[in-house]
């Protein structure tokens, strides 16, 4: 792996590159070296390349675990049907005009199809959650709205006691064919059965509870944890509590995603947390000791002789927990000297006694 290139050089993007940005780097290289429209040998090995690297860098975990570790982040623990598991493949190959084939291209590439397979819809939700409760990691309980298989006809749309029949333009493969003569010639095209709208069955007596959509529109509660450690913009799966789709049978997934709020005191670094501390002059100068908050509860900080303003003094394990590993980040106080805005006429004699007797030192 670590003969590998980098991900962000493969899209030609800054390791800062937002989300939109990465994907419209895929969007215009994959146009360039997709195989329906390049034939050329080293186009196949480029578009599976562009290909890896999207998949991993649209990933919020997988990226951050490329950004800290690099290629061994990934292949330490994810296949590499893992690793593109979850990328939006499908649409994008949709929205540049590639409407099929892409199994295949990625069985040819890869060794196996991504399983791009329909399922219900899926559905986000945005938590917020305190750097306090990031340090702990908490339990949370949300609540949100879905569409769940209707108990009364058990998603199928139908009234109980009677049953969808198979739609009899289609033959209930959800696809109407056309022919057209053109001369000698003769033009086929499908497009969607206009009857069943590319279910493949219909309803003749539709479910009194669901109006024969097979789904009802519920309030869900659930409880869920926040792992220890957690950063913002940490996306937590919730396997088949996204809506349910009557026609796969399937539910979607619910995909949670972890905000963390700004703290009044701290500054988040990574796993790190910096302090910005106010010192006195006369505190710096001769040494002394402060009162620093933590994330848990205040403790005492020595200041040495002669601090200079800027100075980061290390308080070791008071930053936030690594996520899904063990140990903790460190609480960074810096050090800003207060310079007093108004002095009195005695403070004012012992500074210029004070400058008198630094000029004679030197």
């Amino acid at each position: 792996m670590s003969s590998k290139k980098d991900y962000y050089e493969i899209l030609g993007v800054p390791r800062n590159a937002t989300k939109e940005e990465i994907k419209r780097a895929f969007r215009q290289l994959a146009l360039k070296y997709h195989p329906d429209r390049n034939k050329s040998p080293e186009a196949e090995e480029k578009f599976k390349e562009i290909s890896e690297a999207y998949a991993v860098l649209s990933d919020d975990e997988k990226r951050r675990l490329y950004d800290m570790y690099g290629h061994e982040g990934i292949s330490g623990r994810y296949t590499t049907e893992d690793i593109f598991r979850g990328a939006d493949f499908e649409d994008l190959f949709k929205d540049l005009g590639f409407d099929f084939g892409f199994e295949d291209i990625f069985e040819r590439f890869f060794g196996f199809k991504p399983g791009f397979e329909r399922g219900g819809r899926d559905l986000s939700y945005d938590l917020e959650v305190t750097l306090e409760e990031v340090s702990t990691g908490v339990e949370k309980e949300i609540e949100f709205y879905k569409l769940e298989k209707c108990d009364v006809c058990g998603g199928t749309g139908a009234k109980p006691g009677t049953k969808p029949r198979t739609c009899p333009r289609c033959g209930g493969t959800g696809r109407e064919r056309h022919v057209r003569t053109m001369g000698f010639a003769r033009l086929y095209t499908e497009t969607t059965c206009s009857l069943c709208h590319g279910k493949g069955y219909v309803v003749d007596s539709p479910c009194p509870k669901c109006g024969g959509s097979g789904v009802v529109r519920t309030t869900r509660r659930i409880k869920l944890k926040v792992p220890a450690g957690a950063y913002d913009g940490l996306t937590l799966r919730l396997k088949n509590e996204g809506d349910y789709d009557p026609d796969s049978r399937k539910y979607g997934n619910l995909y949670v995603v972890v905000h963390v709020k700004p703290h009044r005191l701290f500054i988040r670094e990574e796993d790190n947390i910096i302090y910005d501390a106010k010192v006195s002059f006369p505190t710096v100068a001769l040494g002394g000791e402060i009162e620093v908050p933590t994330l848990n509860g205040s403790t005492k900080l020595k200041i040495p002789p002669g601090t200079q303003h800027g100075t980061i003094i290390t308080l070791r394990g008071k930053g936030l927990p690594h996520l899904d590993s063990y140990g903790r980040g460190d609480e960074l106080v810096r050090i800003n000297v207060i310079v007093p805005k108004k002095l009195t006429k005695r403070q004012v004699e012992l500074l210029i006694e004070f400058e008198k007797e630094s000029l004679k030192e030197t």
